[in-house]
This record gives C-alpha cells, structure tokens and sequence, in this order.
C-alpha cells in the first residue's frame, strides 16, 4: 500500500488495510491516552503531596476496594462484544440486550459495594468514598460497553476523543477541588462529575450516530453473551485479585501510609504499562478476525508485528525504570515517598513479564480459548493472595511488589507453555530472536550512557531523552546491520 496516496483524512478516519486500520487505531488511542495520561501525572502529583501519604493512601484503598468489583459490572463482556462483533454488521438487538444487561448488572454490584464497604472499613470517610468510587466505576463500565462496540469496528476515534474529554475534566475539576477544598470524598465526587459527563455524551453520541438506546430485556441473547464471556469474567477477577487486593490487605491491615506509598509507585508502572495496552487494543480486533476467518498466516503475522513492537518498548522502559526510579519518584512526589522507590523498581521489572502477558491474553481470548487463560490467571491469583499473606505483615509494600512480581513470572511461563499448544500462534521464531537481542543490546548501551556519573545528575527530562534517542539509533543501527548481513547472504546464495 502506497500511503503517499492516501489523504490524511482517509488515513485517519477510514479503514482502508489491515496495517493501516491497526496504524489508524493505535494512532487515535495512543494519543488520547498520551494526552490522558500527562494530564493525570499533573493530577496525580498534586493529590499525592497535597493530601500525603495517609490521607492518599486511604483514597488508594478506597479505590483498590472498589476495583475489586469492577469485573461483576462488566462481566467480561466488553471484549465479548469487540470480538463477536468485529466480523458480525447490525446485531441491533444483540447490542440493546447486552447494554441492558450491563444496568442492571451494575445495580446489583452497587449494592454489594454498598454492603461490603461496612465490613472492610469502620472509618466513615472511607465508606462514603467507597460508594462515591462504586457508581464512578459504574458510569465508566457503561462507558467502556460503548467503546467496545466502536473498537469491533475499528473506530477507535471516536472512543479516542471521549476519554480524552473525561480525563480533561477529571484533572481540571480534580485539580480545582484538591487546591480547594481537599478532602478524599471531594476527589471522588471529581471522578464521578466526571464519569458521567463522558457517559452523557457517549449516549447521545451513540443515539445519533449508530442508533437508539433503550432498555431492551431477551433471557436467550443474555445467556447467549454470557456463555462466551463468563471465562474471560473469571479472567478479570483473577487478574484484578492479584492487581488490588494487596492495596486491601494493607489497608485492612491499618498500613494506610504503606497503601500511599504502593499506590503512588503502582499508579506510575500502570502509566508506563498504557501503550502496550494500547497497541494491544487496536491489533485485538484484526487478530479476531483473522482466527474467525481461519488465516492462520495473516494471524501470525499480526502476532508478530504486535510482538515486534512490545519488544522494542518494554525491555528499555524496564531497565530505564530501574535505573532512573529514585529520580522519577523524588521529583513525582517528593521526598516523602522516597520509601515507594524499591517499590517502583520491583514493580516496573513486572511489568516487562506483563507487557508480554498481555500480548498472549489477547492471542488466546481472540482464538476462542479463555477459559485455559481463566486457569492460568487462576494460579496467579491464589499464588499472590497466599504470597501477600505470607510477606505484607513483615515487608509491607515491598512483600506486596514481590508478590506481584512472582505472580507475573509464573502467569508470564504458563503463557510461554500454553499459548503454542492451544492457538496457532508460535512464539519462538528467529526474527523475534533477532529483535529481542537487538533490544537487549541496545538497552545496555541505553544504561552506559544514563548511568554515567556525570550524565545522571542533570534533569530527568534530559536523561530520559538522552536514554530515548540512544536507544533508538542503537536499535536503528543494529537492524541496519542484521538487514544488510541477510541481504548480503541472499545474494550470494
């Protein structure tokens, strides 16, 4: 395809090819979430120093608490409809029931929040935060169903534009209630003016520019959905068992500081975490779509390309978070949490093993094979409550990241077993040798020159350009190299 020849306006906004569809969707999500995303590091950091360490802490254990129940107002449902939805036009009636589902699901988990904030918490402050937090969570679910059904048709813009409106308004409103009136409960009233602004406009976005919404009830096309989607359901609450409920034991355990200090380091490895999540968003539709229509060539492709890019990420932001965390934390939060800092360096090692995870999720729920992904996440999620029992009473936040880092390891080698055996995906191949080497080269020459002890002093924007562009001419000039050295053996074979 000859891109030259494509409009911007096509480039963007229509789906011409499967590269530059996959292109176009990683462009509108990855600059929303870019913009989302630095709006939130200027919200975060006045939260974290202006409440503190405590009085953040309890808003982090408010929030985990809340994130626990997360998964029953969504159900797994929204991956369900991007993925049944991607090779399916009209379905009408499918989309109504399953938009109604979600209400009522949402009802339900409201009162189980609203019930269970009495035995998890006796501060008061806390529960009426809790239940702020819960009908938050509930706008953003009926929110996500809306963006689902765009992300099946590869209309990521339009999600794109809406998140960035609602992070916009959470950041300014949060910012304004913070320097003004700071309180944990005024914060969470920020997220959920917020929540439901963007769920306001996604319905009337909806409504003109797809169809109607009403409330639609069919027992059949509900159990339908939820057979498809209730593995990929435990898949969620397995995954966020072992992502929040170490924030819920410190926090029940009276370790409201420690909570603080973990959530400040986490918030900033789930930021680094966002494009491998995005990238994955916009190749998931056309993995789907590639299995449903049995090309497993195109599908491993696809796989590869996608594995291409997290490598060229993950392995430098990794050993960049390791070296330059001191320096990330101290000028995030300040000195008050220089004790989160072992903690963002264990974190951001799990988060090399997850950026990978991920992809291997994405391949066995796209390959119809989420109830083997359910089992997987199964065993990390009873690893990590059994290795939090054992290690936050005595290590605090650095058992909890422990914790999370081996829970990641073993999920990070039961995928590496199982994903080759049950999809027809294979992960080991020698250009993912070449570019995983590559990388890890690369990455080295990236730590000489921002580890040097007169080049680790000055500002940490310089640094990080400095470790970026040295890098990136690395990796560019080892692929020129390993390029020229095939072309060369071609030719002369």
């Amino acid at each position: 395809m000859n891109f030259r020849k494509i409009e911007i306006k096509s480039l963007l906004f229509e789906n011409i090819g499967i590269r530059q569809t996959i292109l176009k969707n990683t462009f509108w999500l990855v600059g929303a979430e870019g913009v989302s995303k630095l709006l939130k590091i200027v919200l975060i950091i006045y939260v974290a120093r202006i409440l503190g360490a405590v009085n953040y802490g309890m808003f982090a254990f408010s929030l985990a608490f809340v994130t626990l129940f997360a998964t029953f107002f969504d159900l797994g449902l929204g991956l369900i409809v991007t993925r049944e939805f991607s090779h399916k036009e009209g379905k009408k009636e499918e989309f109504l029931a399953i938009f109604s589902l979600k209400i009522l699901l949402g009802i339900v988990v409201l009162f189980l929040i609203f019930i269970g904030s009495f035995f998890i918490s006796q501060d008061p402050i806390v529960r009426k935060t809790i239940w702020i937090l819960g009908i938050y969570i509930m706008t953003t679910d009926l929110s996500g169903i809306i963006f689902a059904f765009f992300r099946s048709r590869q209309q990521m813009e339009h999600e794109s534009w809406m998140k960035t409106l609602q992070v916009f308004m959470e950041t300014s409103i949060g910012l304004f209630v913070i320097l003004n009136f700071p309180s944990i409960q005024n914060l969470g009233y920020s997220y959920l003016f917020a929540g439901s602004i963007t769920l306001f406009v996604a319905l009337l976005f909806f409504y003109f520019k797809v169809f109607p919404l009403k409330f639609y009830c069919n027992k059949s096309i509900w159990k339908k959905f939820l057979k498809m989607s209730w593995p990929i359901a435990l898949v969620g609450v397995f995954a966020t068992i072992y992502s929040q409920i170490d924030s819920v034991m410190m926090g029940y355990w009276g370790q409201i500081i420690e909570t603080g200090w973990y959530n400040a380091a986490y918030r900033l490895v789930r930021m680094v975490m966002i494009p491998a999540t995005l990238v994955g968003a916009s190749f998931f539709p056309a993995l789907s779509k590639t299995f449903k229509e049995s090309k497993k060539e195109e599908f491993q492709k696809i796989g590869d390309y996608q594995m291409q890019i997290i490598i060229f990420f993950a392995i430098p932001v990794t050993v960049g978070g390791v070296v330059l965390a001191p320096k990330i934390v101290d000028w995030i939060y300040g000195q008050t949490y220089s004790s989160a800092i072992l903690a963002f360096q264990i974190l951001i090692v799990m988060a090399g093993f997850a950026f990978f995870s991920n992809l291997f999720n994405s391949i066995l729920i796209a390959a119809k094979k989420q109830k083997n992904l359910s089992i997987i996440i199964f065993s990390g999620a009873v690893l990590n409550v059994i290795l939090n029992i054992l290690l936050i009473p005595r290590y605090t936040l650095y058992g909890a990241a422990i914790s999370t880092l081996i829970t990641m390891i073993l999920i990070f080698v039961l995928l590496l077993e199982f994903v080759p055996k049950l999809t027809p995906f294979k992960i080991f191949n020698l250009n993912l040798f070449i570019n995983l080497l590559g990388a890890c080269i690369s990455s080295l020459i990236m730590y000489l020159f921002i580890f040097k002890s007169e080049t680790y002093g000055i500002n940490i924007f310089i640094l990080i350009l400095i470790g970026t562009l040295s890098y990136s001419i690395s990796f560019l000039l080892y692929k020129k190299i390993i390029n020229k050295f095939y072309f060369s053996k071609n030719v002369n074979s």
